[in-house]
């Protein structure tokens, strides 16, 4: 290794800036050392080095420097200069992502009193149920925590000791020792059958996949024995009932695809909607959520999975290897990554969103409660379902929101449920975060790209200066679908085709 006494004189905001570097990446510095032993296992700091190199205390030799430089897409010399940066990159405590909310003025119009005549009404004229208006609230709470549930996770690693990939005996070991047991059906009991309002067979459009019933019995559908990572997610969902719940007596009824009355179904638990809001559309909706969120983290824990995902570039078929669904997986993604700023949809056609996270407040471009009429087809989501396609496929987006444009990039699959419905699965990240956190200045690169794709007609291959800038932060992000969605043309996408950005305008004929 070269002397380190050449650096000395130049190294006194060294330490700084790589501790802000590190922190604006959400990078902790057990990941920072694994993103440099890739680079060079001999040259690469310990977590312990790393630290006393953050604090000034060590003075890293010039390959290990190099190193360093590499993981952040950085010239050496950028570090040894002795000029600060103009502003903290530090990310701000609090700041959460989701939509932005409205200012509740006058606030006596918004009293817990008030609200609680009021909300009731309101799903009562626009047809809401108050299961899809507890699911709202579910989502907000999500969105604004950043999907970030740390008991949730602790729950489930004490349950799975992080073990990955966890196999189906794995599960039926820890169904034991929950003390609950496992029964097969092939043809769904007429009491869920009539709570669900369907028939006692399976429909070509969804069928009930297993259900919990009290005091600690697990029902399970035969055909998931063909289907493992089905059979895997199941049985870590009524885990999580019995370890969160305490096995409450609810029916935690699992389907798939679409449900017997037309409409979809989460993979979440369901029952009967209600339609008025009252405590147990509450509860039920929550405890839906929780035991969710707690299979994922079972079968996927936060530590093995980010590692592993980072080791692979975020790529979808990771979760081959970890023996869960793309589903699973790219929900998974959103919870575990340093980077905060994602989205997930997974979408079934004509116009219906399964399952959204918006960590990002991405505007939705429908929703799972109405159809829209004018939804714009240029979306990822949207294209592959009009136009299947094998694998996967990458796309850079752009999408005013408020009044900028802001750059997305997506990776969109296409995939069929076990009652055979077609569906694309989609998780993406908006890049104007990572594109300010390294110095750059994300709106003017986006309404560059903005023009660019206006003159081309709604799309254009990515000009070569902003090019280099986006696949620096790809490098950083170490997510391989936006290195390949930056090959691709960039595309124009908008929240409804009425504010459609393309001139001449493709609203009410957008064809993908």
């Amino acid at each position: 290794m070269k002397n380190t006494k050449s650096l000395i004189r130049k190294s006194h905001l060294m330490g700084t800036k790589i501790r802000n570097l590190r922190k604006r990446n959400n990078l902790t510095m057990e990941d920072l050392s694994a993103r440099c032993i890739r680079v060079n296992a001999e040259i690469a700091p310990s977590v312990s080095y790393l630290s006393m190199i953050e604090r000034g205390k060590r003075v890293p030799s010039e390959d290990m420097l190099t190193v360093i430089a590499s993981v952040f897409q950085k010239p050496m010399d950028w570090f040894l200069d002795d000029v600060p940066e103009e502003k903290s990159i530090t990310p701000v405590k609090g700041s959460r992502g989701g939509i932005s909310g409205i200012a509740l003025e006058p606030s006596f119009l918004f009293s817990n009193e008030i609200l609680q005549i009021a909300i009731p009404e309101m799903l009562s004229q626009t047809g809401t149920s108050g299961r899809q208006f507890a699911h709202l609230l579910i989502r907000a709470h999500q969105e604004h925590h950043q999907n970030h549930f740390p008991d949730l996770e602790r729950a489930a690693e004490e349950v799975g000791l992080k073990r990955m990939p966890l196999s189906v005996d794995d599960l039926f070991e820890i169904v034991k020792q929950q003390g609950l047991t496992i029964k097969w059906f092939k043809k769904l009991p007429a009491a869920i059958a009539k709570e669900l309002g369907a028939t006692t067979s399976n429909s070509n459009n969804g069928l009930v996949t297993s259900f919990f019933d009290s005091p600690g019995i697990i029902y399970i559908n035969q055909i998931l024995k063909s289907f493992t990572n089905r059979l895997k997610y199941d049985l870590a969902v009524h885990i999580g009932h019995s370890v969160l719940h305490n096995r409450d007596g609810l029916k935690s009824v699992l389907l798939t695809g679409l449900n017997p009355n037309n409409t979809l179904s989460d993979d979440d638990s369901h029952s009967k909607q209600s339609s008025t809001l009252n405590a147990q559309d509450i509860l039920h909706a929550w405890r839906d959520f929780e035991s969710s969120f707690f299979a994922g983290a079972l079968l996927c824990p936060k530590v093995p999975f980010r590692q592993l995902l980072d080791r692979h570039g975020y790529e979808i078929k990771t979760h081959e290897q970890v023996g869960v669904s793309a589903s699973v997986a790219m929900r998974r993604m959103t919870a575990v990554s340093s980077y905060r700023h994602w989205h997930y949809f997974d979408a079934y056609a004509p116009g219906k969103l399964k399952a959204v996270y918006r960590g990002n407040g991405i505007p939705l471009p429908w929703g799972n409660m109405r159809e829209v009429e004018d939804p714009c087809q240029h979306w990822a989501v949207f294209r592959m379902i009009n136009a299947p396609v094998a694998g996967s496929s990458a796309q850079i987006s752009i999408l005013n929101v408020g009044d900028e444009p802001r750059i997305y990039c997506c990776e969109s699959t296409n995939v069929k449920d076990m009652a055979d419905n077609n569906h694309v699965l989609c998780t993406g990240i908006d890049l104007n975060p990572a594109i300010d956190a390294q110095g750059g200045d994300s709106a003017s690169i986006a309404e560059d790209l903005k023009q660019a794709c206006v003159k081309g007609g709604g799309s254009s291959a990515i000009p070569n200066s902003i090019k280099s800038q986006l696949s620096s932060v790809a490098r950083i992000l170490n997510i391989n679908w936006v290195e390949r969605g930056i090959e691709t043309d960039a595309r124009l996408i908008c929240a409804r085709g009425a504010v459609c950005p393309r001139k001449p305008s493709c609203y009410s004929k957008c064809s993908g």
